[in-house]
């Protein structure tokens, strides 16, 4: 037997542990789904209606948790940060605001860093949501909603590592955050104003949000000469001007293309009107549609620019050039 060909004995020993941790874990959280009832519904009422911020605080592997959740609320429009439990009692406290609320996690219920700020809790009057695995825990009698995560087994042979219970503990973080996302009419819109870079950012750009508007959109009426639509099209910079007509409506437009097709097809071509050289019913796009719907066009049609136009009058209301995608990093 080569090499090549030699298995490592206790691969197959692995991949059964792999199996049995991840099974482990879907246990978990078809057990978690079918727990949720009336306090989490009350723990999405608190956060939507918290004029603040949400405060999630815990100690340890559910502290780690804690800053996921944390992240997860705040890009889908929840104000929200993470505050170290030990941290708060040392200090920290001052973090906490009358306004916010406050998500606190344990997996026992009972971890102390977390239950010294319960006082202070109480004092500004904060509403209490506890993500913990004992419902019948300091911290759960404490809160106004309970959230319960615990689980059957850990994933770890020992029973001792956090596995299966804070892979629970994240999923419901998420469900809140989810919930909380749809109950508020959260939407692409408001997800791309939170995540302007990278490829969040670019996928969710939107063509009002880098088409040009006012004066830069070119333009000439039908009757236009050829040459003075020549210079509308140098002066814009973009290759490209809409022809309108008396009503001011978007009825075709003249290009670079359209330029040299006339020159080579009409002796008299400095003569002819934009309208003897236009391409009619030109491509538009709607000015709320993503910027990479916008490309997609462009690319299927083989052109450069596209022009936006008032749904009512037809009028042009504004235009995104294949330069604009370039800039945006959505080509």
């Amino acid at each position: 037997m080569t090499d090549s060909t030699k298995q490592d004995p206790g691969a197959g020993s692995a991949r059964a542990t792999g199996r049995r941790v991840i099974e482990t874990e879907m246990d978990a959280l078809r057990d978690l789904a079918g727990r949720l009832g009336e306090d989490f519904d009350r723990a999405v009422e608190l956060v939507m209606a918290c004029k603040g911020r949400a405060v999630v605080t815990g100690m340890g592997k559910s502290g780690q948790i804690c800053r996921k959740i944390a992240a997860t609320l705040s890009s889908t429009g929840t104000a929200s940060f993470f505050l170290h439990a030990a941290e708060a009692a040392h200090g920290d406290l001052g973090m906490f605001a009358r306004g916010d609320v406050c998500i606190a996690v344990s997996n026992s219920g009972s971890t102390e860093e977390v239950l010294t700020l319960l006082p202070s809790i109480k004092r500004l009057a904060l509403p209490l949501i506890a993500i913990t695995g004992v419902t019948d825990s300091p911290l759960a009698e404490a809160a106004d909603a309970v959230l319960d995560v615990s689980v059957t087994a850990e994933a770890c042979p020992m029973g001792l590592a956090p596995t299966a219970s804070t892979t629970a503990t994240l999923a419901m973080g998420d469900a809140l955050a989810v919930a909380v996302l749809e109950a508020n009419g959260f939407d692409e819109r408001n997800f791309a104003l939170l995540h302007p870079g990278g490829a969040l950012g670019q996928r969710l750009v939107r063509v009002e949000d880098i088409m040009r508007v006012d004066a830069s959109v070119p333009t000439v009426g039908e009757s236009c000469v050829v040459r003075e639509a020549l210079e509308h099209m140098s002066t814009g910079g973009l290759g490209v001007v809409g022809v309108v007509n008396d009503e001011g409506k978007l009825v075709g437009v003249v290009t670079d293309g359209d330029v040299r097709r006339g020159v080579l097809g009409h002796s008299d071509f400095p003569d002819l009107s934009a309208a003897d050289v236009m391409t009619a019913d030109p491509k538009t796009i709607d000015r709320s549609a993503l910027a990479a719907e916008g490309l997609a066009i462009m690319e299927r049609h083989s052109i450069t620019s596209l022009f936006t136009v008032d749904p009512d009058t037809g009028k042009p209301t504004g235009i995104v050039h294949l330069h604009d995608l370039l800039k945006a990093g959505i080509a």
